[in-house]
């Protein structure tokens, strides 16, 4: 399975007990969608490099009533990197909810206050 089968799988998951959202960390590129006849489909035009969340930054924000967390998606072998838990430790500092979910059972500990807030990471 892709991390990114496993954002959607957890994303619904999730569902049941508030929204996760999806977020985007590092640089990317914005534009105005246009459509081009040459191509015979939309093109992205007037293209500007901008800045999203700072690195390190979970894969998803949830939040449900009364509660947030920071969800990092890793595949079962998928790698953690430094800058994501350290992101972790200092949301946990915060006492905010957050942790590497591998699986969806994981997600659901997280977000409900069952995952153990430990410093293995699973890596």
């Amino acid at each position: 399975m892709t991390e990114s089968a496993l954002q959607n799988q957890i994303r619904l998951a999730l569902s049941e007990y508030g929204i996760a959202f999806r977020t985007n960390s590092g640089e990317f590129y914005q534009g105005k969608r246009i459509y081009d006849p040459r191509f015979g489909q939309d093109v992205l035009v007037n293209l500007r490099r901008v800045a999203g969340l700072p690195k390190g930054f979970p894969d998803l924000l949830f939040v449900g009533e009364g509660t947030v967390a920071f969800l990092e998606c890793k595949t079962p072998h998928g790698r953690v990197r430094p800058e994501q838990e350290k992101f972790i430790e200092q949301m946990r500092r915060l006492h905010h909810r957050a942790g590497i979910a591998r699986s969806v059972q994981d997600a659901i500990q997280i977000v409900t206050g069952g995952m153990t807030y430990g410093t293995d990471y699973g890596v």
